[in-house]
């Protein structure tokens, strides 16, 4: 089993489990001292996502590694006859798992999944819909902060041992009266919106569906039908939108050349981003400010471009990996696997793909 966001967790071949011992791997990040620490870090390798004792309770045998790159990999040696596993899921991982029917992120998201394989193999691919919401769109609002007051500057100088108030407050601004726009406005976006909502900004967003006018005016946001048109009005950008092959590289060179000094704010996917325009934007100014905890490639290599591109705020993959997030996203990871060892439907909208079909959002 996974037990971090974006990462799968591998079941049997059928609609739904039967009885029988499974063999269950999980792949982890390694959290060496800091495991220790907190009991309630289940997200690593020692912790285990808190269902080892669990699952091998109920008879299954449950592996534990960080090992997962290469063809001689802990996680390679396991494909052919485990049932559960995590890792990207490619196609030729597909077709070595002969006992492989569920695909299941401990978390949301599912741009580590081959779906048109998965969807032609007959499998099932879910998610812990919600799990990360709040720790994602609490993370998405403090970077807005970050960029809008331009805070890093200031706190390099504390590292630094300098003082320049000067070289912060030009481009350090109120949050209130500013346009904010979410590209997307589901579950993260929605939130995001209602926690932006005290701030007395004017708030836009774009998505497949429209709210429910109650919700709407609840909020006080306002519906836009064009991308381009609503970022021509917003002074900040969040980009709440899965990966998909309507949304890969949509922010290219020519899409980012119209920006006018937009700040943007993008913990969805790296690859919605056109890495080097990016990079180009915010040496010139056409972004003002970019932030977020998604790469492409990601681990990002130490000479990805935004590492070291002015005006940035960005960190590892951690928006929706806090301690209270890893303990919604255990629990429920505990709860799908229950369900289907008894044969149960999952909730609607933890379903990706079933029966060969893709959720609406990812078509």
């Amino acid at each position: 089993m996974s037990f971090v966001p974006r990462s799968p967790v591998f079941f049997i071949r059928h609609a739904h489990g039967g009885a029988g011992s499974k063999k269950i791997v999980g792949v982890f990040y390694k959290a060496h001292e800091y495991a220790a620490r907190n009991p309630d870090f289940v997200g690593c390798v020692k912790g285990g996502l808190g269902i080892r004792d669990w699952l091998e309770s109920k008879g299954h045998q449950s592996i534990v590694t960080d090992d997962k790159e290469g063809p001689d990999s802990e996680l390679e040696k396991h494909i052919p006859d485990l049932h559960f596993h995590p890792a990207y899921v490619t196609a030729e991982r597909i077709k070595k798992a002969k006992n492989l029917q569920l695909l299941l992120t401990a978390g949301i998201g599912s741009d580590h999944v081959d779906l048109k394989a998965a969807a032609e193999a007959g499998l099932t691919v879910a998610e812990v819909t919600g799990s990360n919401v709040v720790s994602v769109a609490e993370d998405e609002l403090m970077r807005i902060l970050f960029l809008v007051r331009n805070f890093l500057p200031g706190f390099q100088q504390v590292i630094n041992g300098d003082w320049n108030v000067a070289g912060i407050a030009y481009r350090a601004y109120d949050l209130e009266g500013k346009t904010v726009g979410t590209f997307g406005a589901g579950r993260i976006g929605k939130l995001l919106l209602q926690r932006l909502k005290p701030f007395n900004c004017n708030l836009l967003y774009l998505d497949r569906l429209r709210m429910d006018p109650e919700l709407e005016n609840q909020i006080g946001a306002k519906y836009e039908e064009d991308l381009d048109a609503m970022l021509k009005k917003c002074d900040v950008i969040v980009i709440n939108t899965p990966l998909t092959e309507k949304t890969r590289g949509l922010f290219n060179k020519e899409r980012i050349s119209k920006l006018k000094g937009v700040l943007i704010v993008n913990n969805a996917h790296g690859a919605i981003m056109d890495t080097q325009a990016v990079t180009d934007a915010c040496a010139s100014g056409q972004i003002g400010g970019y932030s977020g905890d998604v790469w492409n490639p990601q681990p990002a290599p130490k000479d990805h471009p935004w590492r070291y591109m002015p005006n940035h705020a960005m960190t590892p993959h951690t928006s929706g990996t806090t301690i209270d997030g890893q303990l919604r996203y255990a629990a429920g990871t505990k709860d799908m696997p229950n369900r289907f060892f008894k044969g149960e439907e999952f909730p609607p909208q933890n379903y990706i793909v079933k029966e060969g079909e893709l959720a609406p959002q990812y078509r």
